[in-house]
This record gives structure tokens, sequence and C-alpha cells, in this order.
């Protein structure tokens, strides 16, 4: 029997996923459990199993599309199905489908628009104020250059024009791959024009005048702060602060390193010492929850890590029961994955403490 693959959500209280690529095409067969695309959350790149089987027969959504949950992104058809069982199960779902319509029907124009023009895609879409609007990607002749949202973030980074580079994908629209294949030609590397001034007062006022640098928001730095500011206001705060003599402590990292392969830094001795002391007074190895506190068994410490991009904190497991040196190499695999934004959605989630050190740059204490 044809199925209809929707998105799904994949991290909790999402609206709007990216669709960031298919690892599947039109007529390849597909198994559950197969990873048929890679989704994009606020903070996470996860993959997404099938939870059916069946031959491809419609991908309905195009690379970096950003997507509301539910919505259809492709058909698969069964054992002995053609053509036309995908058509009907289409011709039903085409009121749900509106916002991200077949890319291959070209006279459609809302499949590919960016996220800008559906402002209810608010909790992770991109910005709808100007910095971002799509008149900043138009060409000579007005027409609109369709950029998907993940296309926008990389080309913002890398100090790319957009609207230098030829899309391939449906519409025109320029996708992952298109500005891939820009910045590897070394076509982004053009000079910057000398500005000309029609009168020494203009340049006067060019030379003194403000400017600034307009940086949008990336969905991560909207997660970030709005988890910051509901912590805030909804969750009781006090502060206790003590000064630590650690000498012994220090002595114990510099033995330690003398013989051990992997090389422990003061961080991972903190982690280690915020478990044993959750272990010692288990009623603060807590998550509270509003019909009841979780009390966990073990600990589970989420580390924070810092990337280009904001704040991560991945979550280390059992930390109670690990060495030192087990302790030490998880936290820097974690770490690396996340600035190369490899983490799964599952890797963030969970923790009932998180340890933020900025120790290392001679802060004596911060909130």
């Amino acid at each position: 029997m044809a199925t209809l693959i929707r998105m799904p959500e994949v991290a909790a209280g999402a609206t709007e996923i990216v669709l960031s690529k298919w690892n599947v095409a039109v007529g390849a067969s597909v198994k559950v459990g197969d990873i048929i695309a890679e989704m994009e959350t606020e903070k996470a790149v996860v993959d997404y199993a099938s939870d059916a089987e069946g031959t491809v027969y419609k991908i309905m959504v195009a690379d970096g599309a950003s997507v509301e949950v539910g919505s259809p992104i492709m058909i698969l058809l069964g054992a002995g199905e053609d053509s036309a069982a995908g058509d009907a199960l289409l011709g039903g779902a085409a009121p749900a489908a509106a916002p991200v319509a077949p890319v291959a029907e070209v006279p459609v124009a809302a499949p590919v628009a960016p996220a800008v023009s559906a402002p209810v895609a608010a909790p992770i879409a991109p910005p709808v104020a100007a910095p971002v609007a799509p008149a900043a990607s138009t060409s000579a002749d007005n027409s609109r250059q369709f950029v998907s949202p993940i296309v926008r973030k990389i080309a913002r980074e890398r100090g790319v024009e957009i609207s230098q580079i030829a899309g391939t994908g449906p519409l025109g629209r320029v996708v992952r791959r298109d500005l891939e294949n820009f910045i590897a030609s070394g076509a982004a590397a053009t000079a910057t024009a000398t500005p000309t001034y029609s009168s020494s007062s203009e340049l006067a006022k060019q030379e003194y005048s403000s400017s600034y640098v307009t940086v949008p928001h990336s969905g991560m730095r909207r997660a970030i702060a709005r988890r910051l500011t509901e912590s805030k206001s909804t969750v009781p705060h006090f502060y206790v602060t003590a000064d630590c003599k650690v000498d012994a402590l220090l002595e114990l990292r510099k033995s330690i390193n003398e013989s051990s392969p992997v090389k422990i830094s003061v961080n991972d001795i903190v982690v280690k010492a915020v478990a044993s002391a959750l272990m010692d007074v288990p009623e603060s190895n807590v998550v509270w929850n509003p019909e009841a506190m979780h009390k966990y068994e073990s600990v589970d410490i989420a580390v924070a890590v810092t990337t280009d991009g904001g704040l991560l904190t991945p979550v280390i497991r059992g930390v109670e029961k690990r060495s030192l040196s087990n302790l030490s190499m998880e936290i820097a695999e974690l770490a690396g994955r996340a600035r190369a934004g490899k983490l799964r959605q599952e890797e963030l989630e969970g923790g009932s403490f998180a340890v933020s050190n900025l120790g290392m740059f001679g802060t004596k204490e911060f909130t």
C-alpha cells in the first residue's frame, strides 16, 4: 500500500524542521529503519529512519527546505503498485501539503519559498526582518531568487554574496551544492569595490558616521535566549559562592598526567567531583517536572561546549562509574562533534546537572 511520509517531530516542541539532505532518490528501495534523510533541529542534526518500506515515488521537498511538522515530505509505493496509487495518495494529501507542495511542479511558488514567507515558522525560522528578507537576494530583473535557509546561513558565515550564485534547484533555488561548488571554484574571493563620493562633505560623513554589521539570529541563538529567559523567569534561583583551595587537586592532576596517556584537565576533575557529590547527596540529583521530581539513580552531567553558533551542552552518561581518563576522552569526543555540528539530538537531552567552566579565562565567578 502506498505510504505518505510526513515530517516528524524530531525535537520536543519543534514546529518546523529543516530537511538538510535526502539520503534517497526517486526509485530507491526503502526498508524500515533505513536512514532516509538528515534533519536539522535548533541544536543538532538528526538522522531520520523510515518507519515504512517501499519504493520512493515522489520527494515533495528539496534539500535545505524548512518544513512544518506533520507536512507531507515523501511518498512510498508498496510492492506491485504503480504511479496511480501514489497520485491518489497525493491528491488526498493536497490540502495539508500546500506549504511544501511537490517541488517538481514549477507553477507553484510556495514549495520553495524562503521561510520568511511563512510567519508561523517563527520558533526556528530565520527572522522576518530586513536583514534576511528575500529582497536581499534578488537579481537585476527584480525576479525573486529562492535560497534554502541552511544555504543562507552558511553563506553568511563564509561571507558569500548569494546573488552571485546560480541556483540549480527547482525554480532556480540556490541549494547547498550550488554554494559548495561556488566556494570550491574560488569565485567567492571577489575584490571589494572602492566607494566613490560626489563631494568632500559626503566623504566626511562617510568617514565619521557610525557603521555596523547586522548578524541575523540563528535558530540556535534563539533557542539559547528563549531557554535562558525561561530558566531565569520560571525557576527559583539562589547563589552560593565559596573559595576553594585546590593545591592538592592540582598536584594530583600533575601526578596523573605524568603517567596517563590521556591528559586530564581541571574541568575533567570538576565534572568527576560533581558526580561524586551528587552520589553523596542524591536529593540534589533530580530534575523538576510539574507533576513530580525525577530522582536519578546515576549521574548524567551536561558539559557546556562553546561553538561558533552558540553554546551546546552534550550529556555525559553515568559519570560516577567512569575513570578520569575515560571521562576526559568522552568529553573531548563530544566537544569535537559539537563544534563540527555532528551531535545527535539524544546526546543533548537529559542530564540532572550542568557544568560550565570559565576558569581557564581567568574568571573568578560568573552567573
